[in-house]
């Protein structure tokens, strides 16, 4: 991983920009996930509707990531954060204008599509900026950073907006999002990556799952991904059902995404000290321990804290496999792995809330948070063979 290869060096003191550009679009898609599963709930549709509502984030990911990650590698940033943009743009509009059930659907597909595209585009270009591998982890826990605050901001003022104003006020909010990020990534200077490769077919992305590094961290990285949508479909049916106003709920739901923002802002700091295999096993045993006593936490304070905690655990995971995936793929490829990163993990997030709201309806509504306890403890004999693997294969890719 270099810094001179396909960026200007003073492309790093754009890094501020990207990052906001990237918490900008993260946080429409935040608001209207929010502001749509409480619109859905109070229009009596039912659990099993909002998990529905929230599949259809993942949607265009999957038709969408594999073109991003090669619309990235041939065009860098720009480009494809525009289409982000127009992507988010419409469906927010769409969802403000027509408040009804199949119109806030498209804006959930078209919102969650928009992430996507700009974030395979705004990760390859922090990966861009750094300049030895060791920096990669302080690059992607700031780059995490986004997200995180996001998550953290959104659903707060998403939920005040719809208990003091109403639910057009938060839609209205996330029409203006997309126009904010379009703003930003202006101040990022423009640059057309130099070609890689002689050859006019480019390697199909596929092909990247011969490196069984690379296969075994798109595995860990799927189970982990599957627990931010076990808490994000919980905690607003758990919630609704106890009675929970909606700022509550969104407080709930912010307290996740601030200790995810305070960890990350630690390995910032620590990133020199920390390995990579050792930290993630330890955020997978924290994670799975959480979903086993979720169930049993009193009131509001009690669902913080245990909020609080996965958003530790889980939070501290992202910059880790990003750092050790752009060490294990060749760079020139980075765009292709991220897509493919995007597509399995909104793959499952189409399924997983679908299925969460059909285990909580049948059986208990904390179930969807015990499946993934089981699936964290199985996942923890495939992180355990990560260490060698890329060592291995981040010397082979390294310059």
């Amino acid at each position: 991983m270099t810094s001179d290869r396909g960026a200007p060096a003073h492309l790093r003191h754009a890094f501020p920009w990207l990052i906001a550009t990237l918490i900008c679009v993260h946080a429409c898609m935040a608001v209207t996930r929010v502001t749509g599963s409480l619109w859905v709930l109070n229009h009596g549709y039912g659990e099993a509707s909002v998990g529905l509502l929230l599949s259809l984030f993942a949607v265009a990911p999957i038709l969408l990531s594999l073109w991003a990650g090669r619309l990235a590698d041939r065009h860098g940033l720009h480009r494809p954060v525009g289409f982000g943009v127009l992507m988010a743009g419409v469906g927010a509009l769409l969802a403000l204008a027509v408040q009804e059930l199949w119109a806030i659907a498209i804006g959930c597909l078209l919102s969650g599509g928009a992430v996507a595209v700009a974030a395979v585009a705004i990760q390859r270009e922090a990966g861009l900026m750094a300049g030895e591998p060791g920096e990669l982890k302080r690059i992607f826990s700031w780059m995490a950073l986004g997200p995180a605050l996001s998550n953290a901001l959104a659903p707060v003022i998403a939920g005040l907006l719809i208990d003091h104003v109403g639910m057009t006020a938060a839609f209205g909010l996330a029409t203006l999002l997309p126009l904010l990020a379009w703003a930003l990534a202006q101040k990022v200077p423009r640059h057309r990556p130099e070609p890689f490769t002689l050859s006019y077919r480019e390697p199909p992305a596929w092909g990247l799952f011969r490196l069984p590094a690379f296969r075994r961290l798109m595995l860990v990285n799927l189970v982990l991904s599957a627990c931010w949508d076990a808490h994000t479909f919980v905690v607003p049916v758990v919630g609704h059902a106890r009675g929970l106003s909606a700022s509550s709920i969104g407080f709930v739901l912010g307290s996740f995404a601030v200790a995810a923002t305070c960890v990350r802002l630690a390995i910032v700091r620590f990133a020199d000290d920390i390995d990579e295999i050792t930290s993630l096993r330890i955020a997978m045993m924290v994670a799975m321990l959480t979903f086993l006593a979720y169930a049993w936490l009193p009131g509001t304070a009690g669902l913080m804290v245990g909020s609080a905690l996965l958003g530790t655990a889980l939070g501290s995971v992202q910059p880790m496999i990003l750092a050790m995936m752009h060490r294990v793929t060749p760079v020139e490829r980075h765009g292709q792995a991220l897509g493919l990163r995007m597509l399995f993990i909104n793959g499952a997030t189409v399924a997983m809330p679908a299925g969460f709201g059909l285990l909580a309806a049948a059986t208990a509504l904390a179930a969807p948070m015990w499946l993934m306890a089981s699936l964290l403890a199985l996942a923890q004999t495939v992180a355990r063979r990560l260490g060698t693997d890329v060592h291995a294969e981040g010397s082979l890719h390294s310059r």
